[in-house]
């Protein structure tokens, strides 16, 4: 079992000038299941294969317990009263810090939604939870994540696994 988080938040929900971010609930199960359904989103997760709506429901499942633990984790995104995507800032064994991540729906892609998230993310980790680092584990072909987590001040930390796939492990300092 894993050791509570030392990072306690004092918000749960945040947003910036296009997105509104709230902790994840059971309801967004459906989400779930259509965002990790579709072969172009989980492209570049560790492990690339669609998921069931049974496998969406057991990573909510995963993503609630872990707000309880916790107290922060996954937050489904809204543009314009639609969700449009998951960011999260999590703790994972195995690695130092939090762990933002970000998956937004194909028809969203390229309109600087992801580094909005990434920026608010980071304030959030630094600002709300004292975190004293970020990661980000990026599949080596994920040239467009990559670059978000640069342009946001990420470094380079070397090649990884995570879930038997390979990741580019990137690292900000807070």
């Amino acid at each position: 079992m894993t050791a509570p988080s030392p990072f306690v938040p004092q918000i749960s929900r945040f947003g910036t000038l296009r997105l509104n971010c709230r902790p994840v609930l059971r309801a967004d199960a459906g989400f779930y299941a259509d965002l990790f359904g579709r072969a172009e989103t989980v492209a570049h997760r560790p492990d690339p294969t669609p998921v069931s709506a049974d496998d969406a429901r057991e990573m909510l499942d995963r993503d609630l317990v872990h707000w309880q633990r916790h107290g922060h984790g996954r937050w489904a995104l809204s543009h314009a009263g639609e969700v449009i995507g998951l960011g999260g800032l999590t703790v994972k064994d195995g690695f130092e810090g939090i762990n933002l991540s970000y998956h937004l729906l194909p028809e969203m892609w390229g309109q600087g939604l992801a580094s909005e998230f990434v920026r608010a993310a980071i304030d959030y980790a630094r600002d709300d939870l004292s975190a004293g680092s970020v990661y980000g584990l990026v599949r080596p072909s994920n040239i467009a994540s990559i670059r978000v987590m640069e342009k946001a001040g990420f470094r380079d930390a070397g090649l990884t696994r995570y879930h038997g796939g390979p990741m580019r492990e990137l690292r900000l300092d807070l």
